[in-house]
């Protein structure tokens, strides 16, 4: 019974053949193999057609085109602050895009120092992730200190008695204020360090610079007659 099955497929497709139709599940390469694939009339392939039947999902085997996921788009931003709130650690916040971002501004900050809050720029798209928020700090110059790396540097006026025969002067740090002795003689531009009163380290907690004070040592003027006849008995002394 079989065999007579054969003969019927084979006389079947001989017919075929002899009217120019072709097995549609049948071709041939190069070698005379047969190779087995499905053609639409529409040029649709195999898996184009397993896609129709069950819709593209996952779990029939095949899966569709993936989106590309796009990572969202990088933002940068400004802080401005005085030296005296970079010299504290504090809570600032800024708005960026309608959005209000808190950050933490660790003590010791310098100008032009920048810092990445990862995920807090532009959201992605297609599932991506979202971009980084860079903030620079802004750090004007101190009309009192001048700040070099962690120290500070003070200009501090200085009477020409008190330079001469010495004394004390109180001097402002940025917390609080110190008494300086003053050595008998001290020349113009004496500069003096003042240890641990400097600016503080950036993430090194209760580490500070140090403070240096120059000397600016002021020459009387409207001297009255009795002053300057006691300069000249000094200069004739020293004579």
């Amino acid at each position: 019974e079989n065999w007579a099955h054969a003969e019927q497929y084979e006389q079947a497709e001989n017919a075929r053949r002899a009217q120019g139709q072709s097995n549609p599940f049948e071709s041939f390469n190069s070698d005379g193999n047969a190779d087995w694939s499905y053609s639409g009339g529409d040029g649709a392939d195999f898996s184009d057609f397993f896609q129709s039947m069950f819709g593209g999902n996952s779990n029939s085997g095949f899966s569709g085109r993936q989106r590309t996921a796009f990572r969202g788009q990088d933002l940068n931003a400004e802080l401005h602050l005085n030296l005296r709130e970079a010299a504290v650690t504090h809570k600032q916040e800024m708005n960026i895009n309608g959005k209000t971002v808190r950050i933490s501004v660790p003590a010791g900050v310098y100008n032009g120092q920048q810092i990445k809050l990862k995920g807090y720029g532009n959201p992605g798209s297609q599932g991506g992730p979202a971009g980084d928020l860079y903030i620079t700090f802004v750090i004007p110059e101190d009309p009192i200190f001048k700040r070099v790396g962690d120290d500070l540097y003070i200009h501090k006026n200085l009477d020409l008695y008190t330079a001469v025969l010495g004394g004390e002067e109180i001097v402002e740090t940025l917390d609080g204020k110190v008494k300086l002795k003053i050595k008998p003689e001290t020349q113009n531009s004496t500069k003096v360090r003042v240890t641990g009163k400097g600016f503080p380290v950036y993430k090194q907690e209760g580490k500070q610079g140090d403070l240096y004070v120059i000397w600016d040592i002021l020459i009387p003027t409207n001297l009255t007659e009795e002053q300057k006849k006691l300069f000249r008995e000094i200069a004739n002394a020293k004579n």
